[in-house]
């Protein structure tokens, strides 16, 4: 059992910025079909597989199809002409009109360029395009070595800190 300290982030309306991705010409940002959970499916286990990942590895195919169907739920994938490199997996609460950030990641080869503030980045613009009131996000001391100081880069603010005891 591992001690990890878990942060929970959230950028609120009045403080967040709009990022241009004018500089991301030669990366694309697609929506996924809510209908296919292969890529939902395929980031978790990659992205994840450093950083302690776990949890939905046991899912059957009817479980991921439920989670990726819900109306408010959206993937986005980051790609370089067909290649592969990140996602993210945000969800909108209607009742508190708030999007929940509930996945990120690059793939381990496109990792420490930059590309995850991109990612963040898509995000933020279309989280807030919903004329949310909030954002939020946890993170962990699991997760990439530059996770937290992305999302404080970008405006979030810890609002909650824990510590948890964690079965590798």
């Amino acid at each position: 059992m591992i001690s990890v300290k878990r942060y929970f982030l959230e950028l609120k309306a009045k403080n967040k910025k709009s990022f241009n991705l004018d500089k991301s010409k030669d990366y694309v940002f697609i929506k996924n079909s809510n209908s296919d959970y292969n890529l939902n499916k395929f980031f978790y286990r990659h992205v994840g597989a450093e950083h302690y990942w776990k949890d939905r590895l046991i899912w059957t195919d009817n479980q991921w199809s439920k989670y990726v169907s819900n109306p408010n739920f959206e993937t986005w994938i980051l790609k370089k002409n067909d290649e592969l490199i990140g996602f993210y997996e945000q969800e909108f609460h209607t009742s508190t009109n708030e999007v929940e950030l509930i996945n990120m990641g690059i793939l381990k080869e496109f990792r420490d360029k930059k590309l995850g503030s991109l990612l963040l980045m898509h995000s933020i613009n279309m989280a807030f395009q919903k004329n949310i009131c909030r954002m939020w996000v946890h993170t962990c001391s699991l997760d990439h070595k530059n996770a937290l100081k992305n999302y404080m880069s970008k405006g979030f603010k810890i609002f909650k800190e824990e510590e948890i005891d964690f079965v590798a």
